[in-house]
């Protein structure tokens, strides 16, 4: 028993190191501005079911790396996420994804500096748990669509049609309630975007996952 013991502690501290180091790692990348982080939960959601069909990997969130005072300043994501989009510091970041493999992407011969700044202009802004095109509320994949451009002001991103199906074609019983509490029909087909939409764009060069 003392024997079991003993290996399941030294198997739980080396569970925690591997975490440990895992944050250090991505705390300690060199971020630049306007890289993208997007998010895979350890579980699917009621995101992940009705986009990750349409993609290999089950990306539920994306946020855009922002340095403030210049590169060398402190790192935040500007993020849609809770009650609006906000600027979300590092550490913060972390602490509320600690349990996601998190995915860094950068898109080159972009207008950085642009981009960015519109979507500093989206700070605030409420959140949009409906996903809806038409309003003036944002959720995450919506700022990351609007805010980039090429340095020729065109948008990188496109919207698609929105998906709230699963693999078999039928849209989730979570989304039909989830409208339905609001007295809508399901916005399927709609324009709009998703993470796992965005991570697929050729544009984008994975430079960094964790773990």
């Amino acid at each position: 028993m003392r024997l079991f013991t003993t290996f399941l502690l030294a198997v739980l501290m080396a569970v925690t190191c591997t975490a440990q180091d895992q944050v250090s790692a991505f705390r300690d990348f060199s971020f630049h501005d306007g890289d993208l982080v997007f998010v895979i939960p350890p579980t699917a959601n009621a995101i992940t079911d009705v986009t990750c069909h349409t993609s290999d990997v089950a990306v539920d969130h994306v946020a855009i790396m922002h340095h403030i005072g210049g590169e060398n300043g402190l790192p935040y994501a500007i993020e849609a996420i809770g009650k609006s989009v906000c600027l979300t510091p590092l550490d913060s970041f972390i602490v509320h994804n600690n349990d996601c493999q998190l995915i860094v992407a950068r898109i080159p011969n972009i207008d950085v500096k642009r981009s960015v700044r519109n979507a500093l202009r989206y700070v605030g802004r409420p959140y949009d748990d409906l996903f809806l095109p038409t309003d003036s509320e944002i959720y995450c994949s919506e700022l990351v669509q609007l805010s980039f451009i090429d340095i020729t002001g065109n948008r990188i991103f496109s919207t698609i049609p929105m998906s709230f199906h699963d693999n078999t074609g039928q849209i989730t019983p979570y989304w039909l309630e989830h409208y339905a509490a609001r007295g809508l029909k399901v916005p399927e087909g709609e324009p709009g975007t998703n993470p796992a939409q965005l991570l697929q764009h050729t544009a984008l060069h994975i430079i960094a996952r964790f773990p």
